[in-house]
């Protein structure tokens, strides 16, 4: 099982530290291309995509979350509205696993 990101530049370079595919993003025609990439790779089993992101396109996500099982879809907070309560290195420990 992989996983994807889908989020702004730093975030995604940050997950690609770890070998974690992705597609960073600024607009909504982004985000849901990104986003039906992702769902198209049967190999991604938990898809990583940050809350402003998420927002761009939350009626397609919530869509998704309350009819689909999987992938596991996992938002995280955007490093660029500063809302980071942890660094970027424990994010991504959080989210999969890898200790940096």
């Amino acid at each position: 099982m992989k996983y994807f990101v889908i989020g702004d530049e730093d975030t995604v370079l940050g997950f690609s530290l770890v070998g974690v595919d992705g597609q960073s993003v600024s607009k909504r025609a982004e985000a849901l291309e990104a986003f039906d990439r992702a769902l198209e790779n049967k190999d991604y089993g938990i898809i990583i995509i940050t809350e402003a992101v998420s927002d761009l396109i939350r009626d397609t996500v919530d869509k998704f979350l309350f009819t689909e099982a999987f992938p596991l879809i996992v938002e995280i907070p955007s490093a660029k509205e500063g809302k980071y309560k942890k660094d970027l290195r424990a994010l991504v420990n959080d989210a999969i696993g890898v200790s940096l």
